[in-house]
């Protein structure tokens, strides 16, 4: 261990000063220039290279949204409910890595990612493409409409920070992720209401969207998905601070669990 990057690491306020300092001496390279760039706020995963996600390591990139461990929860409840050889939808996919980690767990589905970022589906295409799986250019499901009422699932972690409080997110993700990939609009919900939208064109009946959002607003994006014509409700993660909304095509069957 070096001493020197974890006092460095635990002064610019990193609580897991130990780990970070681990990680970045395996990384390679400058040590000191990777040490100096968390100093500024960085987020880790950018300085690496690398986000964890469901044992994944996902590629990352300036400009585009670093996925979040909370996330892993629309992941694992899309692979719940994907039939066997089913085909799964990711809209907003940043990165790649819901679709990523479902494409990993579940070689026998068809996976399509999606976002209108050139730049995140780069990224996307070299997590997915190696798994089998396809990224996208589209704006929602613009270019999917050969695909409209055979989907099984669609998932999504679209922007839901109402933009009046951005300016009070952490620093490292109001200085270092783009603005595009965190407003949600006025509400937190322009997004959303644009997947439940799009989900309702392409899920087949009793198809679901699983779609990621917060304790603040699940009132709010339940009731999107039930304008939207779908069935909603509630998944949870305690640990993981989580919360999704599942939202059915009519006539499914839905159900609502707290996960601790």
């Amino acid at each position: 261990m070096d001493d020197a990057m974890v006092t460095r690491l635990r002064a610019a306020g990193c609580v897991f000063a130990e780990e970070e300092a681990a990680l970045l001496a395996a990384a390679g390279g400058d040590r000191d220039a990777l040490v100096a760039r968390r100093e500024r706020g960085e987020p880790l995963e950018l300085v690496l290279g690398w986000a964890l996600f469901a044992g994944l390591r996902v590629p990352v990139a300036p400009g585009v949204f670093v996925p979040r461990r909370r996330t892993e929860l629309v992941a694992e409840v899309a692979l719940a409910l994907a039939p066997a050889g089913g085909t799964m939808v990711d809209l907003c996919c940043g990165a790649g890595a819901i679709g990523g980690a479902v494409a990993y767990a579940r070689p026998d589905l068809t996976v399509v990612a999606a976002d209108i970022d050139p730049a995140a589906v780069d990224l996307a295409h070299a997590l997915l493409a190696p798994l089998g799986a396809t990224a996208i250019a589209s704006d929602l499901d613009d270019a999917l409409a050969h695909l409209r009422g055979l989907v099984d699932v669609v998932t999504a972690c679209p922007p839901y920070v109402p933009t009046a409080q951005i300016p009070l997110m952490p620093r490292e993700a109001r200085d270092h992720e783009p603005v595009l990939a965190l407003d949600g609009g006025p509400d937190g919900l322009d997004l959303q209401r644009g997947v439940f939208a799009a989900s309702s064109r392409l899920l087949r009946p009793g198809g679901a969207c699983v779609v990621e959002t917060s304790d603040a607003l699940e009132r709010l994006t339940v009731a999107a998905a039930a304008g939207a014509g779908l069935v909603p409700a509630l998944e949870r993660d305690d640990e993981r601070g989580a919360v999704v909304v599942v939202a059915r095509q009519a006539g499914a069957s839905t159900s609502s669990s707290s996960r601790a």
